[in-house]
């Protein structure tokens, strides 16, 4: 009897995994074009953020096998739309992002997220590697390729 109803519960699942394969939603694996890619301050600092940020926060998200299977497609389709919205290194210039907004949650160690960097641990960021993604990031006190006049103080904040 309780074979029979392991059974039963086993084939309900799979039909329901079979079922939710047929929603739409995460479909889109399409990347947008690069229409200003950002101005990096260092190339160190743009190698760790294509590591580390750009599946996120560009038109450059590489789609691994299982973002096509859902529910881990909705979740994927999701933090992506999510993380474009909220930094788009892709579009740099085509909207206000707060370099000191992005040191501090950098900085905080909410970026990148943990949920990520269980899948991809070569996503997470050492002491180091954080300050080199700051201060390459454009207007900050690392420098800006184009320098627009940015004069930073050396040394950074004083801590972190």
């Amino acid at each position: 009897m309780i074979k029979k109803i392991i059974g039963i519960v086993i084939l309900a699942g799979l039909a329901l995994f079979v079922v939710i394969q047929l929603i739409p939603f995460g479909v889109n694996h399409d990347n947008p074009p690069v229409v200003q890619d950002t101005p990096w301050g260092s190339p160190e600092a743009e190698a760790i953020a294509r590591r580390s940020c750009y599946d996120c926060h560009s038109n450059e998200t590489t789609w691994p096998w299982y973002s096509k299977v859902a529910p881990m497609s909705w979740l994927a389709q999701n933090d992506i739309r999510e993380g474009r919205r909220a930094l788009n290194f892709s579009t740099w210039g085509q909207g206000e992002f707060e370099t000191g907004e992005i040191a501090g949650v950098i900085r905080q160690g909410s970026m990148p997220p943990l949920q990520y960097t269980l899948l991809h641990p070569t996503a997470k960021l050492s002491a180091l590697e954080k300050e080199t993604l700051i201060q390459g990031l454009p207007g900050s006190t690392g420098g800006f390729k184009e320098n627009e006049g940015n004069e930073g103080k050396e040394g950074g904040e004083g801590g972190g």
